[in-house]
């Protein structure tokens, strides 16, 4: 390998140098070095030393950023900023690269930045023997009349050889023989071909055929060659062979043209008559693709065009065309096509660096963009010139040719113009001239100077209560005018207390999308309302923020059922409300008393009877929960009354609770004790006992039955009471009804009512029961569970409700507020 250097500035030649450096502008320096390197060389091999070559150090190679750039060729090469060297990237063929033509280099471009630096490198790819000669077919057949005469030509197939020099084609060889030799000469393109000679005459009948061999050698080392075999057949009589009226034939043809276009004709006569006389053409032997670009009639001899000719790919054509007659009698001739430029190739435009950001502050004459404009065409159809878009402060320099400098023009306002759509056209002076367009996108850069602004300052959010934990809320979203980190916003909540906690154990906010989410489950019975601060910040330094305020209204879910106050349910006793048989329609037999600790509508309550054992007796007022007879009571009658009620409150879905009542229609107590038994007791007795167990036995039963004479008589002297008050028309005491939306009088929480409680305490005050007041003069009968039972008379377990209470009542009922008292 060998590696060349010349370097002169502008206006000084003759120093011996083959590397030229040339200063374009002040902030870009051109130079161009030379190397020279075999093909066929393996990847990674050595090229040059291109720091050393060019006088630059290893840290500007890598601070430069330093690249090759071949534009649209294969990138044979490669620089390895590390070392400074350039190496082979890419396997260089060189017959592929530039076929015949010599001597064979590539070129292209290394390009440093900051400040922006261009050099020029040309490779030459010296050839090496790696193609031996082949030839185009593998037999040669002649038919040669034994009439021709000593002397006559046979022109041969000419072997070709892709290398060039003294690695390509030198001479050929024939199998020696008594009748035939060969005959070499060259063309004027210095391409060798070879003529088989008659020496001695033919006699078909003494030797009708031949089979030789021509062999052709190269002159490079190791020499290499190839061979085709030749046969001849010997015929009769043809002493004429064919001749052309020229040597060579001159034609021109357009790149445009289409397939058929005339192109020439080529003419040959033969002296002989007959089918001897009759002559046929066809080319020889076509190189490269030209046997797909043109045809030759064999009769006529015209030359048309048979595919598409490029000019930019093959600016000239030389065909060989043979004239051959029926007794196989050959003469040659040549075809030159040249082929003429049309303006078919627009400018095409490379970005060979360019910088997509500049600061606003850059001064005026910074360069942005390094472009190459090339047209493939030739003469005016290949001169470019370059253009812009008009009204941007930016404009083009052309530095060396091809190459062109986009700098800014004035200074730049990124609050005016943050980003610049630069349009480059390259046109070409063809007729018509052509055109082609690249577009530079130029972002300026910014400073931290605009705060990011919220879309609202203060956000309100409904959220149902018993929300999941995680859920989200709300999306608060603020801009920045800014661009890039300056104009990035991060959200955070201000640290502060909400509802006696910190807002952070409540509700969290992603710093990217400022999406809020909920920490844990609220209770609208708890929380109605949570207010906190979101502060947005962008990422300038230093940066800059704002704040907004974001109101979570919780909202009532219907999670709370009805809580039933009275009557009392109770596992130990069973408890029975009294209803005389001497009751009149509308007789009230209890209150069934609820409240729903929800708000709105899902705490509005309603009652109605589910269940019954005769519906046709009782009813249940359908707002206040109001037991009552529908019809008079009867001797038929059940004394056993068991009644379900359903309290529901008004929510979607609607939540409801049951209560069931024991109702005793008697008018004395043995009746209810009939209908309703003592519980089980345990039976396992000690046999020690039982004489005691008897004894006490027969004295606690006479004691019963003093105490049941005494009760019934009481009961009797009450009832009579009872039928007389109401035979007088006297009205039932009232107890009023509270919407479930009402006033709070007595204090505060979730249970909106005021109530007052009796208690009730049997002989064994272990044995208390807590009953909710009788509204009315009917009578509970209470069932402990020990077997034991109490019966609270009327006048001790009602409800004592005056005339003035009563209209105290309706008064406060229609007034929003209530309360009610209960008395001993």
């Amino acid at each position: 390998m060998a590696a060349r250097m010349f370097f002169s500035f502008l206006g000084h030649r003759g120093c011996g140098l083959d590397v030229v450096l040339f200063i374009v502008s002040c902030t870009s320096v051109i130079g161009q070095i030379r190397y020279s390197v075999p093909e066929e060389m393996k990847k990674g091999s050595l090229i040059g030393n291109v720091a050393q070559d060019l006088g630059l150090d290893l840290k500007r190679l890598r601070t430069g950023r330093a690249h090759v750039v071949m534009g649209e060729n294969t990138q044979y090469a490669e620089l390895q900023t590390d070392k400074g060297i350039l190496v082979v990237k890419e396997r260089i063929d060189r017959e592929q690269l530039c076929g015949d033509v010599t001597p064979c280099s590539f070129s292209f471009e290394i390009i440093l930045e900051n400040p922006i630096e261009l050099h020029r490198v040309t490779v030459e790819i010296k050839d090496v023997n790696d193609h031996p000669p082949t030839f185009q077919n593998d037999h040669l057949k002649f038919e040669i009349s034994e009439s021709a005469l000593p002397g006559s030509r046979f022109v041969l197939e000419s072997a070709d050889d892709p290398d060039v020099g003294l690695n390509a084609l030198q001479s050929y060889f024939l199998t020696p023989n008594d009748y035939f030799v060969l005959k070499e000469h060259a063309n004027p393109d210095g391409t060798k071909f070879a003529e088989m000679v008659i020496q001695k005459a033919l006699d078909r009948e003494e030797r009708p055929y031949f089979s030789l061999k021509l062999i052709a050698v190269d002159g490079g080392e190791p020499q290499r060659s190839g061979s085709v075999n030749i046969d001849v057949t010997v015929l009769d009589a043809n002493d004429n062979v064919p001749v052309f009226n020229q040597t060579e034939y001159r034609a021109s043809v357009i790149e445009s043209a289409q397939k058929g276009t005339y192109i020439t004709t080529v003419n040959a006569t033969d002296a002989d008559s007959g089918s001897y006389g009759k002559v046929s053409f066809y080319f020889s032997k076509l190189k490269g693709n030209a046997a797909d670009m043109f045809s030759i009639d064999e009769t006529s001899g015209v030359v048309s065009v048979l595919g598409q000719i490029d000019y930019e790919k093959d600016k000239r054509y030389e065909i060989r065309v043979e004239a051959k007659d029926q007794g196989g009698l050959t003469d040659s001739s040549k075809v030159i096509i040249e082929v003429i430029d049309v303006n078919d190739n627009a400018p095409v435009i490379t970005i060979m660096s360019f910088s997509s950001t500049v600061s606003e502050d850059a001064p005026p004459g910074t360069t942005v963009a390094v472009i190459k404009m090339k047209d493939y065409d030739s003469e005016d159809n290949g001169r470019v010139t370059c253009s812009i878009t008009k009204g941007v402060p930016f404009q083009i320099q052309s530095s060396i040719s091809d190459y062109y400098n986009l700098i800014t023009d004035a200074l730049l306002d990124r609050e005016t113009v943050s980003e610049y759509n630069i349009i480059l056209t390259a046109t070409d002076s063809g007729s018509p001239p052509l055109s082609s367009s690249a577009t530079l996108r130029l972002t300026v850069s910014d400073v931290n100077d605009n705060a990011p602004l919220f879309e609202k300052p203060i956000y309100s959010v409904h959220l149902i209560e018993n929300n999941s934990p995680g859920s989200s809320l709300f999306t608060v979203s603020a801009t920045d005018s800014d661009w890039h980190q300056n104009a990035r916003v991060s959200y955070f909540l201000e640290e502060q207390q909400v509802a006696g906690a910190p807002v952070s154990s409540l509700v969290s906010i992603n710093a990217e999308t400022g999406a809020l989410y909920a920490l844990r489950s609220f209770d609208y019975e708890q929380v109605k309302q949570l207010a906190f601060v979101v502060k947005a910040q962008d990422g300038g330094s230093p940066p800059l923020s704002s704040n907004a305020t974001v109101n979570i209204l919780i909202q009532d879910q219907n999670d709370n059922a009805p809580q039933v106050l009275y009557p009392v349910q109770t596992a130990g006793s069973v408890l029975a409300e009294m209803v005389p048989r001497s009751a009149d329609v509308g007789y009230l037999v209890t209150k069934v008393v609820a409240v729903d600790v929800d708000s709105g509508q899902n705490a509005w309550l309603s009652y109605k009877l589910q269940k019954a054992t005769d519906r046709a007796l009782f009813e249940v007022g359908a707002q206040n929960g109001e037991i009552r007879t529908v019809r008079q009571v009867s001797d038929k009658d059940a004394v056993k009354q068991k009644l379900t009620v359903v309290v529901e409150d008004n929510g979607q879905p609607s939540r409801s609770a049951t209560v069931n009542i024991n109702v005793a229609v008697a008018d004395t107590f043995p009746e209810v004790l009939s209908e309703f038994p003592d519980p089980a007791h345990d039976k396992d007795y000690n046999d020690d006992l039982t004489f005691y167990l008897v004894l006490a036995l027969a004295v606690v039963s006479f004691l019963f039955i003093v105490s049941i004479i005494a009760i019934l008589s009481v009961k009797c002297y009450r009832w009579r009471r009872e039928r007389m008050f109401y035979k007088s028309g006297a009205n039932l005491p009232v107890i009023p009804y509270y919407p479930p939306l009402y006033a709070d009088v007595g204090g505060t929480g979730t249970l909106q009512h005021v109530y007052n409680y009796e208690v009730c305490r049997t002989t064994d005050s272990r044995k208390s029961d807590l009953k909710y007041a009788r509204p009315s003069t009917d009578s509970i009968i209470s069932l402990d569970s020990t077997g034991g039972h109490t019966l609270t008379h009327a006048q001790r377990g009602k409800l004592m409700v005056s005339d003035d209470s009563v209209d105290q009542s309706e008064s406060e009922r229609g007034g929003g507020s209530s309360s009610e008292e209960l008395f001993e």
